[in-house]
């Protein structure tokens, strides 16, 4: 049961992720655009390709970095599915659907796109975020933060 939880959770991620995606950088033009103020400063859409890992850490290396990340994250993946396999109850599961989700959302941007494409971009009270991320991004911090507060839950009947 818990990997109906991880799969369907991972897709509904996924779906979400791309039709984002999709909207924001090419029906919106955002490529291009660059720059599309929605809620200011709350709340804005800043184009950003990262070929690294969070914040762009190990990017602009190339091709074979691009590869070397793909597989990292479709490594960590397996771990996360093949860890939460025997988990109780649904929190488990779906905080590793999120991760796997996520993960799979920014794979796909490595494979289509050369790097991932990050366009939120929000900041609040004085301070002013440089950096942009994604609906998979945000998916990946919950999903690990749910594994983290949900790691003994695995053990409870």
């Amino acid at each position: 049961m818990p990997f109906v939880k991880i799969f369907s959770t991972a897709a509904i991620v996924f779906i979400l992720d791309r039709i984002t995606k999709y909207w924001v950088v090419e029906w919106m033009n955002l490529r291009d655009v660059y720059a599309i103020d929605v809620f200011p400063p709350y709340l804005n859409l800043r184009m950003a390709w990262n070929d690294g890992i969070n914040f762009g850490l190990f990017g602009s290396g190339g091709e074979s970095t691009r590869w070397i990340l793909i597989t990292i994250a479709l490594a960590i993946s397996l771990v996360v599915v093949f860890w939460a396999r025997n988990a109780k109850g649904w929190k488990a599961p779906v905080s590793a659907g999120l991760v796997v989700g996520g993960a799979l959302g920014n794979v796909f941007d490595r494979f289509i796109y050369g790097a991932v494409a990050d366009f939120l971009n929000m900041s609040c009270c004085g301070f002013r975020n440089p950096f942009s991320f994604n609906i998979a991004d945000a998916t990946i911090f919950l999903g690990l933060f749910g594994l983290i507060l949900f790691l003994d839950d695995k053990k409870k009947s």
